[in-house]
């Protein structure tokens, strides 16, 4: 996803690591990158607000049951593989788009 405003970190890399932000799961450099990128990109931004609520709702609806660690890094590198395709397929639409003579 990209929201067509350049950016210094990608709208694609933002969402690709949305949960391990979410989480704290980042170093405070990492952390403050993400969140400034999120300040100024609204379409990042409510894509996070998106990903917060699911995050709510799923503990409130399996309380504190924790994933086993390698069923949890599984699950974020299908995340991060989903995220790089939806961004390869975006911008393939969008430059055939703004290529049509």
């Amino acid at each position: 996803m990209s929201c067509g405003e350049p950016h210094e970190t990608d709208c694609g890399e933002v969402l690709a690591e949305v949960f391990l932000y979410l989480d704290g799961e980042m170093t405070p450099a990492r952390t403050e990158r993400i969140r400034h990128h999120l300040d100024e990109c609204s379409p990042c931004l409510r894509k996070y607000g998106i990903e917060q609520e699911v995050r709510a709702l799923v503990a409130r609806c399996c309380g504190n049951d924790v994933a086993p660690e390698q069923l949890r890094h599984k699950v974020l590198g299908r995340l991060r593989e989903a995220a790089v395709i939806q961004t390869t397929v975006e911008t393939t639409i969008t430059t055939v788009v703004f290529r049509r003579d």
